[in-house]
């Protein structure tokens, strides 16, 4: 014998997973990367994380599907390490990576960030 689900379960269960959806969606389409005037800025909903430039020590490109704020499809992310971080490191996914490298090394120096190519 079937169990018989009542209209009200169903409505309610559809509409958790509608604000779920958008919620989702909301967050992953909110996700912004700014250099400021002493630190980077990366934020994604209600979440964001300043990381100071005299902090970030390296700069990697990372295979991980996991790029920090987000779930990607692009196997060619970067990976931040810096000093301040809680586990180590923040993986992102800028748009325009050779951009974002060279506007990061005027700002970090000291940083060891590979040369443009292994960006690529």
């Amino acid at each position: 014998m079937l169990p018989i689900i009542s209209f009200s379960t169903v409505f309610i269960m559809s509409v958790m997973f509608i604000i779920s959806a958008i919620f989702i969606w909301c967050y992953a389409n909110s996700i912004k990367f700014v250099f400021c005037e002493n630190y980077f800025l990366v934020k994604g909903g209600p979440f964001k994380s300043k990381i100071p430039y005299q902090s970030i020590t390296k700069v990697s490109p990372t295979i991980d599907k996991f790029t920090g704020y987000r779930i990607s499809s692009s196997d060619k992310g970067l990976e931040i390490f810096y000093k301040t971080a809680a586990h180590g490191s923040i993986k992102i996914l800028p748009k325009d990576k050779m951009k974002f490298i060279l506007e990061l090394k005027k700002r970090c120096p000291n940083a060891q960030i590979p040369h443009n190519q292994q960006f690529e």
